[in-house]
């Protein structure tokens, strides 16, 4: 095997939750908690599942069955990110509003901790991510060879 497969991903992901820290430095406070988020422009998700899909197909040919199981995942991966990661960060909004509305109980306040409510991810964030992890690994291949 070689390391390019596991060294591209790593180095897309990176690259983008780096980006997303400057972004999102911008407009908020600067927070090393930010490096680390769930979302926000650009899609790290995308990014490492993108560039290891790429690499593989680079590295090992678009008929590996490698190549195969790694789009299957890049799939399921972006799918959850534009889905239900999503849908789970609307819920957490409504369920904000409604411990909100019941200010009056402080045992609410108490039980209930503030949900996240970006979870999830913009087309456009995946389709940033995604482009990301693609230069990547074509970057890292053509350097590598």
């Amino acid at each position: 095997m070689s390391y390019h497969i596991l060294l591209a991903p790593i180095i897309a992901g990176f690259i983008t939750q780096i980006v997303k820290l400057f972004l999102k430095s911008n407009r908020q406070k600067f927070s090393l908690k930010n490096l680390m988020a769930y979302s926000g422009m650009p899609s790290g998700h995308s990014a490492l599942i993108i560039s290891l899909a790429t690499i593989i197909g680079l590295e090992e040919g678009i008929k590996s069955p490698l190549f195969s199981i790694s789009i299957v995942l890049a799939i399921i991966v972006i799918r959850d990110a534009l889905g239900i990661r999503r849908y789970l960060g609307q819920h957490g909004h409504i369920l904000n509003i409604l411990v909100k509305d019941l200010k009056d109980d402080d045992v609410l306040d108490a039980k209930y901790p503030h949900l996240l409510e970006r979870i999830g991810h913009t087309p456009s964030q995946v389709l940033i991510g995604s482009i990301i992890g693609l230069l990547v690994s074509i970057i890292i291949y053509f350097l590598a060879n």
